[in-house]
């Protein structure tokens, strides 16, 4: 018997004011865009998933896939790729027919955020949801958390204290619950362009997250691209 899919947030989703107020006036002025909470993205047999931070107005909240259609989605669509962990071409829609491999992908908050900045109290309460989807992921091994937003909102969503376990960009943390936190910094374009985050760098920690959930094709992607 397959397992009820984890709990999401419905379309006009009332939990967060502030977040709602702006997708009802993201509406107004793009009625084109899916202006709504944005699902995950992936199959539910996932060994690994990705955390971002939030959708970005013109990129998942005019798609409506997590990380499709900016820069940031380029950059970690062309990674996963690079990886063995998606197959087929990404082309910044969400029909382009992209398919994940064993990963998915999702973010601590659904709803796109004024200057993409979410409030301390919208993450949480969009935890419940992201404590949902980890704990229907059965097949679970590791979470790749792309910022320090989203490692707190996995920490707290699995019931774990920030204390125990730093942000840090290609740390590894094992959770008490089995699972392996690896942290990079988000591959926004503005951590790219600044230096804080280079392609190099974000590889390297995309190589750590599928250490944990050793495939083939993760390590042909490693070998292939030195």
């Amino acid at each position: 018997m397959t397992a009820a899919p984890p709990p999401t947030p419905r379309p006009d989703c009332p939990l967060c004011p502030r977040l709602a107020a702006f997708r009802l006036q993201n509406r107004a002025a793009h009625p084109e865009f899916h202006n709504a909470p944005v699902p995950s993205f992936g199959g539910r047999d996932a060994e690994l998933l990705i955390v971002g931070l939030a959708p970005g107005l013109r990129g998942a909240n005019r798609t409506g896939r997590p990380f499709t259609g900016d820069f940031a989605g380029d950059l970690l669509y062309r990674t996963l790729h690079d990886f063995g962990l998606a197959a087929g071409s990404y082309e910044r829609r969400a029909d382009d027919g992209l398919q994940l491999r064993r990963c998915r992908v999702s973010n601590a908050v659904r709803c796109v955020p004024p200057e993409n900045k979410p409030t301390p109290a919208e993450v949480r309460t969009c935890g419940t949801f992201l404590a949902a989807e980890i704990a229907g992921l059965t097949r679970l091994k590791a979470i790749l958390a792309l910022g320090r937003v989203a490692h707190d909102a996995v920490l707290a969503a699995s019931g774990n204290r920030r204390a125990n376990f730093r942000f840090s960009h290609g740390a590894t943390h094992d959770l008490p619950n089995g699972l392996r936190l690896v942290d990079s910094y988000h591959c926004s374009r503005y951590n790219t362009q600044t230096g804080v985050l280079t392609e190099a760098m974000f590889r390297d920690a995309v190589a750590a997250a599928c250490g944990c959930v050793e495939t083939p094709q993760a390590a042909s992607g490693r070998r292939s691209r030195g």
